[in-house]
């Protein structure tokens, strides 16, 4: 059996084949896995648990379903989708973890992360994710009616597409020194998340040992995974159907 880590997934009404795609995995992953992560953003934007959306509330069936199946589920918060609660965690048997968390790996020591806090070069968006991590800010908009959370879901993500499009892609990135820290804080090997939306496996040495730090790339255009098992770790890019 495996562990498989996943994130950005960006599921939303607007982008069905994602969904659809998502499904298709996680059912072959039934007979292969016992652990599964989700690194953040796995929906595009979640304005609450008491959503009616019917295509969410299909994820989360399924995952719910999995679970049932003695399948570990765990799930840390990303940019998009912050307002996930323990209603969510208690639907679908999903365990929420602490960003950043450390896990045993097959014997290694991993942070595993949605990514976003290594970015400390982009100033505002930091300050933006300060204000939404905050409970008392967080219960304030959950308190609103679900047509407001709607409206500010929307807003949020045209500024953001814009903020995004006028921004350099190396502030946009992970700061590097700030990867370094994370190594010796947490005393770990290995660093993996998403966020970046730049897949890869990065082979890092520094005071004279070697670390990794690896990337897993969104879902808007076919899916990525790291798959992990006593054999060693592997990033795949699924195949387009």
């Amino acid at each position: 059996m495996t562990t498989v880590f996943l994130s950005d997934i960006h599921i939303s009404d607007e982008s069905p084949e994602i969904s659809i795609r998502l499904k298709e995995f996680l059912l072959e992953e039934e007979s292969k896995t016992n652990t599964i992560y989700i690194l953040g953003d796995l929906f595009e934007y979640w304005l609450g648990d008491d959503d009616p959306n019917p295509s969410f509330a299909e994820i989360r069936n399924l995952l719910k379903k999995l679970s049932d199946n003695n399948i570990s589920l765990f799930f840390i918060h990303g940019n998009r989708d912050f307002l996930i609660g323990e209603s969510f965690a208690e639907e679908t048997g999903c365990r929420i973890l602490h960003d950043p968390h450390v896990i045993d790996l097959y014997g290694k020591k991993a942070l595993i992360s949605h990514g976003d806090i290594f970015c400390t070069d982009d100033q505002e968006y930091q300050l933006f994710r300060n204000q939404t991590r905050d409970p008392d800010w967080k219960n304030s908009i959950l308190g609103e009616p679900l047509s407001f959370r709607r409206e500010f879901a929307k807003q949020a993500r045209l500024e953001s597409s814009e903020y995004t499009s006028s921004m350099k892609n190396e502030i946009m990135d992970v700061n590097k020194d700030e990867i370094l820290k994370m190594y010796e804080k947490y005393n770990v090997d290995i660093i993996i998340h998403g966020h970046t939306h730049r897949p890869a496996i990065h082979d890092i040495f520094f005071n004279g040992r070697k670390y990794q730090r690896i990337v897993l790339g969104d879902w808007y255009e076919q899916g990525s995974i790291l798959r992990c098992s006593e054999k060693g770790f592997d990033l795949i890019q699924l195949e387009r159907k």
